[in-house]
């Protein structure tokens, strides 16, 4: 019989953080040895063929095996740890960040004064959230750097990934007038196709209003382009230069106001009556040309016979 394992404080059953799913754990293993023999295999190959010309070839096999061993051994290393490669990538911009803002605070707390590395802090923090250009840059960049990570929460929750769950490889991104644009690569198993049907959850997920996604190259279908839109930059009011050349001086002119009809009858409309002229009446010819003669009355035409 199976036993349940305890519930933890606020409704966790562990005190573990899966850093990698067990899906990405077992296909990177199952990846790295397959390089370990491919690379190990190739590479003791050639490396006994080139040296069989300068030495024996039972030597030169054991060569080969002591080249491509190590070779192969580092083929593995690298295949092994690249889930964790692709980890630190998705968080790279903020490691970065963390560690110049650690060493700029170690370096100005050791060769200044408390009051001067206050004033110091003061200024760097307190200056861009004054200038509002400049705080408007840091919240954009700042956004970019959440959109990364809620687009990696799309493609881990409701997207579909591949057979070894390995998720879509999300490149850079950059602020633009109403949102953010980040370039993502593809891995098999998804496509663009996947992609639109879903880009009402993404708008959702990464907090904005709308959600585009189109090819970002002409020649790979697998490196996209999405546009997160969180504000429309066509409803503002812009200032015309205009207004500025108009003289408040000039008297206005009192205009008439036009009688616009409401309930329109047609007969009360006056259309003019339109006579056409009269057209001559053509005289028939006979067969030679002459007119023929007129006569005074017209002879009533017996009937009797088609009666």
């Amino acid at each position: 019989m199976s036993k349940s394992s305890p519930r933890r404080p606020f409704g966790g059953r562990s005190g573990t953080v899966t850093v990698i799913e067990a899906k990405v754990h077992r296909s990177s293993a199952r990846n790295a040895r397959l390089a370990f023999v491919l690379t190990a295999v190739i590479v003791g190959l050639l490396s006994a063929v080139v040296t069989a010309s300068s030495i024996h070839p039972i030597l030169a096999v054991f060569v080969g095996a002591l080249i491509g061993v190590p070779i192969g051994g580092l083929a593995w290393v690298l295949v092994r740890i690249w889930p964790v490669i692709r980890l630190l990538w998705w968080w790279s911009t903020e490691i970065v960040l963390s560690v110049l803002l650690l060493t700029f605070w170690v370096q100005l707390a050791n060769h200044t004064s408390t009051l001067v590395t206050l004033i110091v802090v003061a200024l760097v923090v307190g200056v861009p959230a004054a200038i509002r250009p400049v705080r408007r840059q840091v919240i954009a960049w700042i956004w970019c750097l959440v959109v990364r990570h809620r687009l990696r929460v799309c493609f881990a929750q409701f997207i579909i990934a591949n057979q070894s769950g390995s998720l879509p490889l999300i490149l850079w991104a950059r602020p633009t007038p109403v949102g953010e644009r980040v370039w993502v690569y593809l891995r098999p198993g998804l496509s663009m196709t996947d992609l639109e049907g879903r880009l009402d959850k993404i708008a959702v997920t990464c907090h904005a209003s709308t959600a585009l996604v189109e090819r970002a190259s002409d020649g790979n279908a697998a490196y996209l382009r999405f546009d997160i839109k969180r504000r429309e930059v066509l409803t503002a009011q812009v200032n015309s230069p205009l207004v500025d050349v108009i003289n408040p001086d000039t008297p206005t002119a009192d205009r008439p106001t036009p009688v616009i009809p409401t309930a329109l009858d047609l007969p009360d409309v006056d259309a003019p009556t339109i006579t056409l002229p009269a057209q001559p009446k053509k005289q028939a010819t006979t067969a030679n040309g002459s007119k023929p003669a007129a006569s005074s009355a017209p002879e009533a035409e017996d009937v009797s016979d088609w009666i």
